[in-house]
């Protein structure tokens, strides 16, 4: 009996030695989890549509002639700022003003003419009168009247159209603005034959400029008019413009089965700066919100694993049967909703030992930060990632290699 006794005994000493070995050697410790958290801040939160265009005048006028002949005079060029009425330039008038000469003295004639048939019809007239003189002479001389009338109409009308062809061998200025273009110099022969040739080309005001950007037709259902744009160019990287929307043209443009539309931008060139033809890199704010409350938007993709269940934190659901909303709660997430669109996420806040999902409602979203309508405060604590503790990255195999990988040779 006393040697089973020492057997049991014995037996209870090796299987207490071996759990103190287990405890204090070989038993794995508690999961160390460190939390990265970031509290819900107010800030400012726009959606934005990106696109490109060009810059040009708000009125631009293409100034030509409506008659043909040699550029005798030039007084404007390139940049040059000109004014309502301004000469620009002056065609040869020798011509033009020999036809004003030559139907001058037409209508000279013409009307000398028509003071001898009028004194002749006044004759003839008399002598009608007394039986002298038959009814086809009157007749006559009354035909020859009308025709010198006629005569002096006639060339009243060749005269005004060669005085006006000369007034148009002056070319001036529309409107008061600056020279962008010049398409002619001094000798040059403009033909204005078929169509009127463009000698100018004047911009209005190029202290207001206009961007015409292209809007991918999967962006331009958020684009309105009058919203806020900001918007580069490369020649000044650092100047960020500003301007608004001002329409946006339901003509399409279609360029390798892309479909664009010509969004019209106004905006103030007061530094002149911007200049015609350059690319605009086009930022339009299709929302905005001055003091919304945001998160980061990968607080929405952190999802507790498995080394948080072995660690000391206690982790609440949102679906709980303790976390089902109160018939008052209801209400008031009802309320919320119904002044308030927005789309139903959840996140989880850490407080002290306890991991809790809630249920948000949120809005615009720019892909870093979130706009959150209901259902966290500034003192929450929205857990945006954790550290399971690990040192390092686990070891790779040994005597594996990537078949990929070119094989070197052994060093003898």
């Amino acid at each position: 009996m006393g040697k089973y006794k020492r057997l049991i005994i014995s037996i209870v000493v090796v299987v207490a030695a071996l759990l103190l070995i287990w405890f204090f050697f070989i038993r794995k410790k508690g999961a160390t989890v460190t939390f990265t958290t970031e509290a819900p801040a107010y800030g400012h939160i726009a959606t934005t549509v990106t696109a490109t265009g060009t810059i040009q005048p708000v009125d631009t006028v293409a100034v030509g002639t409506q008659v043909s002949g040699t550029l005798k005079y030039l007084y404007a060029d390139f940049n040059s700022a000109v004014k309502k009425g301004q000469l620009l330039g002056q065609l040869d008038q020798s011509l033009f003003q020999a036809a004003v000469d030559q139907y001058k003295g037409m209508l000279a004639s013409a009307k000398s003419q028509l003071v001898f048939q009028q004194a002749n019809y006044g004759r003839q007239e008399q002598l009608y009168k007394t039986g002298a003189i038959s009814r086809a002479d009157y007749d006559n001389s009354t035909y020859l009247l009308n025709n010198a009338k006629a005569s002096v109409a006639s060339n009243a009308a060749q005269l005004a159209s060669a005085e006006k062809n000369l007034e148009f061998s002056n070319i001036y200025s529309p409107i008061d603005g600056v020279v962008l273009n010049r398409n002619v110099s001094v000798g040059q022969t403009v033909a204005a034959s078929f169509s009127t040739p463009t000698l100018f080309v004047i911009a209005r005001d190029i202290t207001k400029m206009q961007v015409q950007a292209s809007v991918d037709e999967a962006d331009i259902g958020n684009v309105k008019d009058s919203q806020r744009v900001s918007f580069t160019v490369d020649a000044y990287l650092d100047d960020v413009f500003a301007g608004h929307v001002q329409e946006i043209r339901l003509q399409p443009t279609v360029s390798s089965n892309v479909v664009t539309y010509t969004t019209i931008i106004n905006a103030t060139n007061d530094q002149m700066k911007l200049k015609p033809g350059m690319t605009a890199n086009v930022t339009i704010y299709t929302a905005e919100r001055d003091s919304a409350l945001l998160i980061p938007v990968r607080a929405l993709k952190y999802r507790p694993d498995s080394t948080v269940l072995g660690s000391k934190y206690v982790l609440i659901s949102a679906v709980s049967k303790h976390e089902k909303a109160t018939p008052k709660d209801t209400n008031v997430v009802t309320n919320i909703t119904s002044k308030r669109d927005g789309e139903v996420n959840y996140v989880w806040v850490l407080r002290g030992d306890t991991l809790q999902q809630k249920r948000i409602r949120t809005g615009l979203n720019d892909n870093t930060h979130l706009e959150v309508l209901h259902g966290l405060s500034p003192d929450d604590m929205v857990i945006t990632g954790q550290d399971n503790g690990s040192s390092g990255a686990a070891p790779t195999a040994q005597g594996t290699s990537s078949p990929f990988l070119p094989k070197m040779g052994r060093k003898r």
